[in-house]
């Protein structure tokens, strides 16, 4: 077999590949709806009649989100198990685990988006909470 032969079947490979994904799209019912990625496509400017298109951006999107949603969970972690060694013996009881901005907002930074936001925000892990509940 000559080289441009074997370029020409994995080629087609490729794109029988990429035909049988594009038609397991229409099957798939993505997190984030048809209508919301249509209004956010046409918003930026961008238009396709192509629904696959549609469901592609979708799965791109909630992809995209599911790793963001991982990595501020990480950074989560990593910071609550730096808690003070006093602390700890509290902590034990309550395993719960807060996110909060600086969380998001580290996990965005490593994709290259840069969140900031208004100083009013409620970045403690106790605000909101039941005063008596509070280990302050």
């Amino acid at each position: 077999m000559n080289q441009s032969q074997q370029s020409n079947d994995g080629r087609h490979d490729d794109d029988s590949a990429l035909s049988e994904f594009l038609a397991s799209l229409m099957d798939y019912t993505p997190t984030i709806p048809d209508e919301l990625v249509e209004h956010y496509m046409a918003k930026s400017g961008f238009q396709s009649p192509d629904a696959r298109l549609i469901r592609l951006v979708a799965v791109a999107t909630q992809k995209f989100i599911a790793e963001v949603a991982t990595d501020a969970l990480q950074h989560c972690k990593a910071r609550q198990s730096s808690v003070v060694k006093d602390k700890r013996d509290k902590q034990q009881k309550d395993k719960r685990l807060i996110l909060t901005m600086e969380d998001l907002s580290k996990a965005l930074r490593e994709y290259g988006v840069n969140l900031k936001h208004q100083e009013y925000f409620a970045d403690s892990p106790s605000i909101g909470m039941d005063p008596a509940s509070r280990d302050e």
